[in-house]
C-alpha cells in the first residue's frame, strides 16, 4: 500500500506542475499567432510582394526598352467605342496625348496595378459602367488589370482619368 500512495503523490505532484505549464504554453502560443498576424498584415498592406518600384534604379530595365509599357483600353463609355491607348514611360511615349505628364502621375503611385489584397473590404460601389483593362509591363513585371469605377479601384481610376484616358 505504500508503494500505491507514494505514486499517487508523485503523480499529484506531476499534474500540479503540468497544470502550472499548461497556461504559459498557451499564453507563448498566443502571443506567437499573435505576432504573425500582425507581422502577415503589415505585409499585405503595403506592399505586393514583387510589384517593382517607383523609383528610377536601372535593376529592372532591358536595355533599350521602356521601364513602363502599358496599353490601357477603356470599356463602357460611349465616347471612347473600347479605344486603345499605348503609354510608355522612361522614355515616355505611346498613342496617349501629353505622355511625359501621365507619366509624371503614373510614377507617383506606389504600386498601382498591383492585385487588391483577399483581405480588403470594399465598397460596394460604382460610379459609373466605365472600365480600364490595363496590359503590358510595369518595371519588368508582367500587368493585367481591369480597373473599375468603383469598389477599392476609386483611387486608381481617378488617377487614371487625371491623365485623360476616360475623358
Amino acid at each position: 500500500m505504500g508503494v500505491i500512495s507514494l505514486a499517487g503523490a508523485e503523480r499529484t505532484r506531476v499534474t500540479r506542475r503540468f497544470m502550472a505549464i499548461v497556461p504559459l504554453r498557451y499564453l507563448f502560443a498566443g502571443i506567437v499567432a499573435g505576432a504573425l498576424a500582425v507581422a502577415g498584415c503589415s505585409s499585405g498592406a503595403g506592399g505586393t510582394g514583387g510589384m517593382g518600384g517607383t523609383g528610377s534604379t536601372g535593376s529592372h530595365s532591358h536595355g533599350g526598352s521602356a521601364k513602363v509599357a502599358l496599353t490601357f483600353q477603356v470599356k463602357g463609355d460611349a465616347a471612347s467605342h473600347g479605344t486603345s491607348k499605348t503609354l510608355t514611360c522612361d522614355p515616355a511615349g505611346g498613342s496617349q496625348p501629353a505622355a511625359a505628364t501621365a507619366c509624371t502621375v503614373l510614377l507617383k503611385l506606389k504600386h498601382p496595378f498591383a492585385p487588391i489584397a483577399k483581405e480588403m473590404n470594399c465598397p460596394m460601389l460604382l460610379l459609373s459602367n466605365k472600365k480600364i483593362l490595363v496590359t503590358g509591363t510595369w518595371f519588368g513585371v508582367r500587368v493585367h488589370r481591369l480597373v473599375v469605377d468603383g469598389g477599392c479601384d476609386i483611387a486608381l481610376f481617378n488617377s487614371l482619368n487625371k491623365i485623360g484616358l476616360t475623358s
